[in-house]
């Protein structure tokens, strides 16, 4: 009978538990794309003017927010940093579109007229919201009350279209909503206190932020409308950074990082159970 020689064996058990390291980290380097597997970084896209998905924070002048503690977390998954580059919001996709970052992360809407310019990896829900100033509650109490008035919201979002297709449905005879466009959604809080109109339309996931800011300044009027998911971006051609944050993703799902995330920016109505991609659980 073969008698294994101990040190010859521990040598080889050595050597076989190298390979297997070796061999995995090979393996996860293979999920990313060339270039990415080689710096070790990703360009992402973002508009920081989106409490609490991503903002200057006013103290330390540092980029904040949900969006930008899921991507650390994914990098840290994925063993690469993020190289944030900001960018107006009208540029986040096609700074994609041209390569000039790797992917989009920041509270993109995922409509169906950007799928045709990229996939979408969809990682939290969100809703076009209206809302009032508190005061005057008692004077619109539902959102019909709204038909015929000034309505303002962010006109770099699908939000504008959102109301005038709402209104369209629901101001059956009588006046139509006046939308009014905004330079984002501060502005259209801005209005609001002005009396320039007298209901805004704000994303469900961001509301409540603006809500604890200014406490007892604002009262959302019924349930969100025209929901649809936030997220993240890819060139159709990227599909391996794609897949790669995909199960990257799974993964922060199923080990709790991303529930604790969720709870840290307060967004637990507005989580996912599973990334979805394009609006549809079949991909």
């Amino acid at each position: 009978m073969y008698k294994l020689n101990p040190a010859r064996g521990v040598a080889r058990l050595m050597a076989i538990c190298l390979s297997t390291l070796f061999c995995g980290a090979v393996a996860h380097a293979q999920t990313l794309p060339d270039a990415i597997a080689r710096s070790k970084v990703i360009k992402v896209a973002v508009n920081s003017i989106y409490p609490p998905m991503e903002y200057k924070d006013p103290e330390s002048g540092e980029l904040v927010g949900f969006d930008v503690d899921l991507g650390n977390a994914i990098a840290k998954e994925l063993g690469v940093k993020l190289d944030w580059q900001e960018s107006a919001f009208e540029q986040l996709l096609p700074s994609l579109a041209t390569g000039r970052v790797d992917m989009v992360l920041s509270g993109l809407s995922d409509v169906p007229g950007r799928r045709d310019a990229a996939d979408f990896l969809d990682y939290l829900n969100s809703g076009a919201q209206f809302y009032i100033l508190s005061a005057r509650g008692n004077e619109i109490k539902q959102p019909v009350d709204l038909c015929g008035k000034p309505v303002g919201t962010s006109r770099s979002t699908s939000f504008p279209a959102d109301t005038a297709a709402w209104s369209g449905k629901n101001c059956a005879g009588k006046a139509p909503i006046n939308v009014v466009g905004t330079e984002d959604t501060s502005s259209a809080r801005m209005q609001l206190k002005q009396g320039r109109i007298v209901a805004g339309v704000q994303g469900s996931e961001t509301l409540p932020y603006a809500m604890k800011l200014e406490a007892n300044t604002y009262k959302p009027i019924g349930e969100p409308f025209a929901t649809s998911p936030e997220g993240i971006a890819f060139s159709k051609a990227n599909t391996k950074l794609r897949d790669a944050v995909r199960a990257a993703l799974d993964k922060l799902i199923a080990n709790g990082t991303y529930a604790a995330i969720v709870a840290k920016w307060g967004l637990q109505s507005s989580a996912v159970h599973q990334v979805t991609m394009n609006g549809s659980k079949d991909h």
